[in-house]
């Protein structure tokens, strides 16, 4: 049966049905009305929200200094508390892009991670010093924190470090996860710890999960994740990396000869070299460099090296990924890579176990090769050039050999250039003499030996002024070719055996001769006479040809003298300062490139004066020329610079006075790139520096002995560059702000440790506040959650450079040891910090309105210097001082606006100006074989403890009771007459006591008998009830105090019962929300265990 084909269903379009269909259906599209907001000034906030949260996105664009051809590796810090798991996830990264294993991991570990990257691990211990620097060099930290503990004080130290240094970015990694066994606690763990991280980061900041260790190592798809996340992260150059020069050591060495060291007993200083991966900016030799923990130092020397660790090359770009053998490349000196590791003075090779030597399929590892091939060596070094044969020419039927008297005699020669010279000249005619054979080689090496020395004390054009005859025997030939002169020579260099490469060494060799002069004997001369028609053609004129090219080697190899090309002068400035005539210029000498000043003769003494410039018509109308303006715009940068052949051309114009002339030339703008064409790199070098990218040795002079001593790999060696006005001293001004969670308030002149650009050092600052912006008032302390100013004395940093400060930078300070936090605001700052001065005196006489005032000065020439000074007493009185007295010393006199009383006291205030004391201590922590105990200038009172002394008591210091006897003024008299005129309510209304008895008062009262019986009876009455009621009160208070009892025990047993009824109302309440927290998860309601 055939399947039915249906009919598709078409709705209704129109008519009644549709209609009904229609009808509760909503229209589509946006409703203005259901989203406009209710009030006009809500959506003025909302609008001005949007646009500032707008404008916090952005950022201010900065110049990134990184080469893209060759980068830096980048520096990942691993940084975390003792016991997290740092070293286990280095050498799990580490095994992830070089799938090598590392047993001892030291130092700063360098591997190929893509075809443009490399990453250099360094893992970061919990001691405050090493967390400051790797915190100003780190370009990724991987923050660790344990999951099973929460957060420790290290982190909060070491985010506050990186805040104060300029952030960069921090991927938080959660580790010892696997001990939290119940998966409700897992996840709120990870939830809270992620919302703290994000409080102290930023909303949304990477934060990873490492469940546990497996055979050592974190699971590889966690690694995995970790290491694809950090390959594709981007980093914004920070401003102070972006303006300094500086490396993470990776290798040191100690070039100390040994003998100076033994005869020093070690405590001579050392000459060190420190190598790793230039960052930053430009390094020049003659920059001075900062080694935090040592101290300043001068560069004797720096090198340029082949990258330990390269990019891949050309062949493997063509590849998606990099091959197998590109991602076994690890740099790690200090650490103990395929058996090898590098120490401060030598080079350690670790063979563990046993091998055999013949056994090839058992991979070996770089130790353990190169221990196989130096016991494959069967004989010394000497020995093997001794068994070599040496022929000059290919057709030389005999080698060429060293006679060993010559040897032992020219080792006997002295050092000195002179002498030198002189012996080399006497030895060549003695190998004539004597027939002796020489090596033509090795006169080259001596040469090229002699001329690097030259161009290592700098001299310039120091060759030789002709080429050197190269002297060779004739031991080898037969008497007659002698005197025929029948000596076979070559047509060209490949018939001597040599290729292209080797004849252009050769001829290099001969320019680099090692004597001064031309030296040859009369043997030859005759012998060149008479065999000149049989020379070839090629070989003629070798001489003029080696000197030419000689010179031109040296003309190429001088330096540049700038001042004589562009002022066509070769005069030192203070032979032109004294007048002296400059030589002239031709014109075809010339550089196309500079300005050109011609002197016109001699100035005469009838010129006109210089200070008043005369102007001539003729002179003004040349410049309406439109030739001439174009010719002049191109040699503006704002000219253009694409300009006719009128542009090229050179115009003249001379000065109304005669005196010079200028010659304006068109300059070509030259981009940035080629500036250096033609150049050398180590002339490059010396004039834009090494660039960053570039592994380089650094040599440094009179370091410490203690740096060597005490090297420890875990401790990180930073070399920053400082700039030129980072070199000085001076007074820094800063705003400083105390740490919330610093328990201590900070005190004027107590010692800080401040971490300031490179540097860590100690100083005492003082602290002070502007006052209306009239005077700057010192603080004795740091105002509580406000900003203050603080000038100390120290090494000068750029303005905008943050820094933090620490009390004490020892580990066993239990408590939060960031200080402070704060920003250079000015360098050398000449404002004065004042402190309030509060002078105190009492008058000794008084007239009307002037008292002689004392005791507020010792002597006529403070007075001097407080005259006109206002002053007040305490009741608020002003006055001013005036003259001093003869006597007694230091009183003077003073008047008022009102008469003063011998009981006021007279203040006089005043500012009294400070300047912070010259006290710089740097923190030598790498000097220290504990560099975690470093100590500086410790505190009074902390002295007094370490030592057990007691605080000295001054008797003038210790606090009394204070007795105010209680004062009796006088009454307050009026005169009659004013009474008299004053209005009744204004009248004192004050009595006279009565002098006299009154009449009441001396009459006796005689009481009847009655009346005494009566008295008597109403006394004893009173006294019975005084009685009752003393009685009546006690048994009051027995009644009470029995009932309070009652009353305490009552509340007691009721306070139990409601923490009963509490107890049993919290567990049933808790238990109800957690069934209703499983309900709503979709778990079942049985208890699982932990």
């Amino acid at each position: 049966m055939e399947t039915q084909t249906h009919k598709p269903h078409r709705p209704a379009q129109s008519g009644s049905k549709a209609e009904k269909k229609g009808k509760g259906k909503q229209k589509t599209g946006f409703n203005e009305k259901a989203f406009a907001p209710k009030s006009g000034r809500r959506a003025d906030r909302q609008a001005r929200r949007n646009v500032e949260r707008d404008e916090a996105r952005l950022h201010v664009p900065l110049v990134n200094r990184t080469p893209d051809d060759e980068p830096p590796p980048v520096i990942i810090a691993i940084v975390g508390p003792p016991g997290v798991g740092k070293t286990t996830l280095l050498k799990s990264l580490v095994r992830r892009y070089a799938k090598q294993t590392l047993s001892e991991a030291k130092g700063p570990i360098t591997v190929v991670a893509g075809k443009k990257r490399r990453l250099t691990f360094i893992e970061c211990n919990s001691d405050l010093n090493s967390m400051i620097d790797i915190g100003k060099v780190a370009d990724l930290v991987l923050l660790m924190i344990d999951g099973s503990y929460g957060f420790e004080m290290e982190t909060f130290e070491f985010l506050n470090i990186l805040q104060a240094h300029g952030f960069p970015k921090v991927i938080g990694i959660l580790t010892h996860l696997d001990l939290i066994k119940k998966q409700a606690t897992l996840r709120a763990t990870k939830k809270l710890l992620k919302r703290r991280f994000w409080n102290e980061i930023y909303q949304g900041a990477k934060l990873f999960y490492l469940s546990g260790v497996l055979n050592g190592r974190y699971p590889d798809t966690e690694i995995l994740n970790l290491s694809r996340f950090i390959s594709v992260m981007k980093f914004r150059p920070l401003v102070f990396r972006n303006t300094h020069p500086y490396l993470l050591a990776d290798r040191i060495e100690d070039l100390t000869p040994r003998e100076e060291i033994r005869t020093s007993k070690g405590r001579c200083d050392r000459t060190v070299t420190l190598y790793g991966y230039l960052r930053g900016t430009n390094l020049r030799q003659s920059t001075k460099v900062h080694i935090p923990g040592v101290g300043d130092m001068d560069i004797k020397t720096v090198t340029k090296l082949g990258d330990p660790c390269p990019l891949p090359d050309a062949d493997s770009e063509k590849r998606r990924k990099l091959s197998e053998k590109k991602k076994l490349l690890v740099h790690a000196p200090m650490s103990d890579v395929g058996g090898v590791m590098y120490d401060k003075d030598a080079v350690w090779i670790n063979v563990p176990g046993n091998f055999t030597r013949g056994a090839t399929d058992v991979p070996h590892g770089e130790g353990e090769r190169m221990v196989i091939d130096l016991q494959d060596v069967d004989e010394t070094l000497e020995e093997t050039v001794a068994r070599s044969n040496i022929r000059l020419f290919g057709s030389s039927s005999n080698p060429l050999t060293i006679d060993t008297r010559h040897h032992n005699r020219e080792n006997s020669y002295g050092d000195d250039d002179a002498e030198e010279d002189e012996d080399v000249s006497q030895s060549d005619s003695e190998f004539e003499e004597e027939g002796e054979v020489f090596s033509e080689d090795e006169q080259d090496d001596e040469g090229s030996d002699e001329e690097d020395k030259q161009f290592r004390t700098g001299s310039l054009n120091t060759g030789r002024h002709a080429a050197r005859t190269i002297v060779r025997s004739t031991h080898g030939f037969s008497s007659t070719e002698k005197e025929e002169g029948d000596v076979a020579f070559a047509d060209s260099d490949s018939e001597l055996g040599l290729s292209d490469d080797e004849g252009r060494g050769r001829a290099g060799e001969v320019m680099y001769a090692d004597d001064e002069k031309e030296i040859s004997s009369d043997d030859e001369e005759e012998f060149d006479e008479d065999n000149e028609d049989n020379v070839p053609a090629w070989k003629s004129g070798l001489a003029a040809k080696a000197s030419a090219a000689f010179e031109e080697l040296n003309r190429r190899k001088r330096r540049k003298d700038w001042v004589a090309m562009i002022y066509s002068s070769s005069l030192s400035p203070e032979q032109i300062a004294n007048g002296a005539d400059t030589p002239g210029v031709k014109p075809d000498e010339m550089d196309d490139d500079f300005f050109r000043v011609n002197s016109s003769g001699a100035t005469d003494q009838d010129d006109l004066d210089m200070t008043k410039e005369a102007l001539s018509l003729g002179a003004l109308r040349e410049w309406e020329d439109e030739g001439v303006l174009d010719s002049l715009r191109t040699l503006f940068i704002t000219g253009d610079t694409d300009g006719g052949e009128a542009d090229q051309e050179m115009n003249a114009h001379e000065n109304p006075e005669g005196a010079d002339l200028v010659d304006l030339e068109s300059r070509k703008v030259q981009p940035a790139p080629t500036e250096f064409e033609g150049i050398d790199a180590e002339t490059r070098a010396l004039i834009e520096g090494y660039r960053p990218g570039t592994y380089v040795r650094i040599e440094l002079a009179s370091v410490a002995c203690e740096f060597i001593e005490h090297f420890d790999p875990c401790y990180p060696i930073i070399i920053g560059g400082l700039l030129a006005a980072e070199e000085r001293m001076g007074y820094l001004q800063v705003r400083i702000k105390r740490h919330r969670w610093f328990a201590r308030t900070l005190k004027t002149n107590d010692p800080l440790i401040f971490s300031l650009g490179w540097r860590r050092f100690q100083s005492v600052p003082i602290y002070s506040l502007d006052d209306h912006s009239i005077r700057m008032r010192m603080l004795k302390y740091t105002p509580e959650h406000m900003h203050c100013y603080a000038s100390f004395y120290g090494p000068v940093a750029l303005p905008n450079t943050g820094f933090c400060a620490f009390n004490a930078l020892s580990g066993e300070t239990v408590a939060f040891r960031v200080s402070a936090t704060g920003v250079v605001l000015d360098i050398d700052r000449s404002t004065k910090i004042v402190k309030k001065l509060k002078l105190t005196g009492v008058p000794f006489k008084i007239f009307k309105n002037t008292a002689f005032i004392r005791h507020m000065f010792t002597s006529a020439l403070e007075v001097a210097k407080f005259e006109g000074a206002s002053i007040r007493t305490v009741s608020g009185i002003r006055g001013q001082v005036k003259k001093a007295l003869n006597k007694p010393e230091g009183a003077f006199r003073a008047t008022f606006e009102d008469k003063v009383l011998m009981s006021d006291i007279i203040f006089l205030r005043a500012w009294y100006s400070i300047q912070p004391r010259k006290f710089y201590n740097p923190v030598t922590s790498l000097l220290l074989s504990d560099k975690s105990r470093w100590s500086g200038m410790r505190l009074t009172g902390q002295i007094r403890r370490d030592e057990g002394l007691k605080t000295p008591l001054a008797v003038n210091s210790t606090y009394k009771p204070i007795e105010r006897p209680t004062r009796r003024f006088n009454t307050l008299k009026v005169p009659k007459k004013l009474q008299a005129a004053l209005p009744y309510a204004s009248k004192p209304k004050l009595m006279k006591p009565q002098s006299k008895q009154t009449y009441m008062q001396k009459r006796a009262i005689v009481l009847e008998p009655e009346e005494k019986k009566a008295i008597a009876l109403l006394q004893q009455i009173r006294a019975l009830r005084k009685d009752q009621i003393v009685r009546r009160r006690e048994k009051q208070q027995v009644r009470k105090e029995t009932h309070r009892k009652k009353i305490q025990k009552d509340e007691a047993k009721d306070a139990e019962k409601e923490r009963e009824k509490k107890k049993v109302y919290m567990r049933a309440a808790g238990m109800k929300s957690k069934r209703e927290a499983d309900v709503e998860e979709g778990r079942s309601r049985k208890r699982r265990k932990t």
